[in-house]
Order: structure tokens, then sequence, then C-alpha cells
């Protein structure tokens, strides 16, 4: 049977960390939205059968989109948390896909992946039973801080690797991992955690630095440098 790829991007925070008056997917990036950069990663390389995007159920935002009336997207509504959000957009991608089609998770704000880097994980995990997700090895030296800033300790940066996104998935699998750590009440930052917590082990694929992600004000001036030098 011939794969099947879907992507899901949770579109539904705040971002109160940047101060900005509305969301940080939604600031402007090099003449376009930060979210319409990602999507655009997303839906270039053609095999990506559709994109679901997740965002607040009052969002005012979304219907300037560039992609809001793309024939390959489908707004569904968000959730308080991202993994709520992307749980909720699993579940609309149920009701079209097959449990076993793959699904790419990505950040809204995460505007630079490069496409190469897509195509890479998608080669690399469609072999790998647990699915997977871009990553970098850490390079810096790594410290333990205590809740009020002091060193604790230098923690081996042996085997540590820093977590992007995209992060890829079968659709079953994924769903029924979220719902479980749902349940359970268990805390999960990103897919690859939820996985873990269901006994997986997903593949780290090397991706490229400038895959960052827009968290403070300052990240977007290196945003788009990174644009403008791939």
């Amino acid at each position: 049977m011939s794969q099947r790829y879907w992507a899901v991007v949770p579109a539904a925070g705040v971002g109160r960390r940047m101060g900005a008056t509305l969301p940080k997917q939604y600031l402007s990036l090099a003449g376009q939205r930060v979210i319409d950069h990602a999507l655009a990663r997303l839906l270039d390389p053609p095999l990506v059968q559709g994109l679901f995007v997740a965002v607040a159920d009052q969002d005012p935002w979304w219907s300037s989109s560039l992609y809001a009336s793309h024939p390959r997207v489908t707004r569904v509504t968000g959730g308080s948390e991202r993994s709520d959000s992307v749980l909720q957009a699993l579940d609309a991608l149920a009701r079209v896909a097959d449990p076993a089609d793959w699904v790419l998770v990505h950040d809204a704000a995460r505007p630079c992946v490069r496409r190469g880097d897509i195509e890479r994980l998608i080669e690399r995990v469609t072999r790998h039973r647990d699915g997977g997700l871009l990553g970098m090895a850490a390079r810096d030296t790594m410290k333990r801080a205590s809740v009020s800033g002091e060193v604790l300790g230098t923690v081996s940066r042996e085997g540590l690797w820093h977590a992007f996104t995209p992060q890829m998935f079968r659709l079953g699998p994924l769903r029924a991992a979220l719902i479980a750590a749902n349940r359970a009440g268990l805390p999960v930052t990103d897919e690859a955690s939820a996985v873990e917590l269901a006994g997986g082990q997903p593949l780290l694929v090397e991706g490229s630095a400038d895959n960052i992600k827009i968290t403070r004000s300052e990240d977007l001036q290196l945003a788009e440098l990174f644009l403008s030098r791939q």
C-alpha cells in the first residue's frame, strides 16, 4: 500500500512571551505572516495530501492568512494547550485519513524550516517503526540551574538534542498516545514525548540550525536574516 502523508499545525497559542498585540504566528515577517511561511514550507512537498490548522475559536486573524482558502488546508478549532490543539486536529484528520497514514506536526512559529530537511525527515522516518523528529545535537556546555538562577551543576551534553519540528508519526499511534497522556494527566510538550510515554523510541533526524522557533521579538530579525539567505 502506498504511503500517505498529512500535516498538522497547532496555531491556537497567544505567545505571551513576545509581548506583542497579536499572537506571534500572525506577526509580519519578510512581507508575510509568520504562519504563512510555515504553511508554505509544509505544502511545498507535493506528497502532503492536506494540512489541518488548529486555531483559537474566536481567532480574528486566520481569515487574512494567504492559506485560509487553500484547497489543501482545513481549519479546526484548537484547545488551550498545544497537545489539545494537535489532538483536535488529529480527530478531524481521522475522519478522512487511515490510521496508518503519516502525520507531520509542525509549529506555526517555525517559519524557516527547509524543504530539504522535511524531505529527509520523511525519507528516514517512513522506514522507522516509532516515527521521528527533526532536531540538532547539543553543542554548548549544559548547566542545570536552581529556581534562583544559580548553577547546580554541569550536565554532560553527550546524547542530548534540541527537539525541532516537524515531528512525524503514524496517525493512529500518535492519536492514541496523546489520548493516553491526556487521560493520565501527563504533560507533553511535543508529540515525541507522548509517543515516548507510550513506550516508543522516535528517531532523531539532524536538521538545520536555522529552523528556529519565534519566541521573542529579536527572533523575528534573526528569522528574516535566515530567510534571506535560504
